[in-house]
């Protein structure tokens, strides 16, 4: 992961970067002005674990980072535009595909109901103490006397090769300044794959409840990077583990442990959920695609009933899953337009293909499950194939190839019905002319049985029939056509 000689010699070669003639100008800009400037953070991390580089690269002098990134900008290019913030005395240039952040050293201090710290100017170790991990407290000097050299005070270069999340200070102290950082360790720990060091692990569930100080929307920029992570269930995991998950969606938790009545017992739905979201991450990066496997069964809890003779049941879970999906997505403060609608429709629909695995399975079945699901089936199937967690492989295979069934079934139905994508293939516009009508209740109850009659295959979808079963209809509800 790092380069040996990186860990001896403590310098970094930055010569191979291609950055490099960026850092040479900045280096010079601060020795021209009399400054000190490291680069710190994520791309030092990134650069010693050989990951792809970051387009974000912060920097930061003991000096004045709003004066350093007008000498830069200047540099590089007159016209180039800076982004100041003087509250916090950062400055911000695009350039290329890169922002560069610039920032003056800082103490923090933090009061108990806020993470907004009270900052003053500091050395740059006083401003790799307040990061947030050791991994992230690294900097490596474009100063001209020690170009490259890399400042590790805490020794993060070490836990870098043991794969290991540690604060800089005391643990407990770091996440109650800034609880943000108790969902940073879950998102580093989901996305590296590292192990969350054990007191720093035990002061997360000490300070846990903190995390009600940060607002929903940081909260869940940091929940979908787990949610995007190659693993989703290491997050998922820790924050059960920890205490977050119950004071972020306590419905998840709810769906934890395994009853038994009479003998009989039902999966545990928690873990078979996280299960189901590693399998749909093997086979898609949508993140609201991920999002239905995680709520699919969010419905489970509130319907749970044992029934004499039958056992376990969770009828309707489905829709009052897909009902909860609204109130969740309001409360995370995630989109409530086209997104939250896909994941309602996903959760709603997710055990509709299951009941179509039989050969009697009708034609009018599977129409409508093409109506519903309409463009996003492909996706639905997805879901589908990712709720198999059994661990009999012959059973695997068996859903599997049943899905492959239902999946060739739909598309003989879809060629010869068209209704995927459905159209009425005679407007309201047209149904007003023919019978000479303006807008009203009785045009909304003729299209609505065209619709029915080409789900139930009663005519095909065809602009001819469903004009002559209009005007038939039409004559029941004692309309006559012009």
């Amino acid at each position: 992961m790092v380069e040996i000689d990186a860990i001896k010699t403590m310098k970094i070669n930055l010569n191979q970067n291609k950055n490099l003639k960026l850092f040479k100008i900045i280096s010079e800009a601060a020795e021209r002005n009399n400054q000190s400037v490291y680069i710190v953070g994520g791309y030092v991390r990134d650069l010693l674990m050989k990951r792809k580089a970051s387009t974000d690269i912060d920097f930061v002098t003991e000096q004045s980072g709003i004066e350093l990134a007008q000498n830069v900008a200047q540099d590089i290019d007159p016209k180039l535009k800076v982004s100041v913030f003087k509250t916090y005395g950062t400055a911000m240039i695009k350039y290329k595909d890169l922002e560069l952040e610039f920032v003056g050293a800082r103490k923090e201090s933090y009061t108990e109901n806020s993470r907004k710290p009270e900052v003053e100017g500091g050395t740059l170790e006083d401003d790799q103490k307040r990061r947030d991990f050791t991994i992230n407290a690294m900097a490596i000097s474009l100063n001209k006397d020690n170009f490259g050299d890399l400042i590790d005070p805490f020794n993060g270069i070490d836990d870098l090769e043991k794969e290991i999340l540690r604060t800089p200070l005391e643990p407990a102290q770091t996440y109650s300044d800034d609880p943000l950082r108790m969902m940073r360790a879950v998102r580093f720990a989901s996305t590296l794959n590292f192990t969350i060091e054990e007191n720093s692990l035990n002061a997360i569930q000490q300070e846990a409840e903190r995390i009600k100080i940060v607002s929903m929307e940081r909260i869940m920029v940091e929940f979908n990077k787990i949610m995007l992570s190659e693993k989703p269930s290491v997050g998922l995991k820790l924050m059960e583990q920890t205490g977050l998950l119950k004071l972020i969606i306590p419905e998840l938790i709810e769906l934890k442990g395994v009853e038994e009545v009479e003998g009989q017992t039902h999966k545990d739905n928690f873990y078979h959920t996280l299960e189901v979201v590693d399998n749909i991450s093997m086979n898609t990066d949508n993140l609201w695609l991920r999002w239905s496997a995680l709520l699919h069964d969010i419905g489970k809890a509130p319907t749970k009933k044992f029934v004499e003779g039958t056992g376990w049941t969770f009828h309707g879970h489905e829709f009052l899953g897909s009902k909860m999906v609204k109130t969740l997505f309001q409360r995370l403060k995630l989109p409530l337009g086209s997104d939250m609608k896909y994941v309602q429709k996903m959760v709603k629909l997710s055990s509709r293909p299951i009941a179509l695995i039989t050969d009697d399975a009708s034609d009018s079945a599977l129409r409508r499950l093409l109506f519903d699901a309409g463009e996003n089936l492909e996706d639905l199937f997805t879901l589908c194939k990712a709720d198999i967690t059994t661990k009999n492989s012959k059973k695997q295979e068996k859903f599997k190839k049943n899905f492959e069934y239902v999946a060739v079934k739909i598309k003989e139905v879809e060629e010869k019905d068209q209704v995927r994508n459905f159209q009425p293939p005679i407007t309201g516009e047209e149904i007003m002319g023919m019978f000479n009508l303006q807008p009203g209740r009785e045009i909304g109850i003729l299209k609505e049985k065209v619709k029915e009659a080409i789900l139930e295959g009663e005519i095909p979808n065809e602009k001819e029939e469903a004009t002559k079963f209009v005007i038939a209809e039409a004559e029941k509800l004692g309309l006559k056509a012009n």
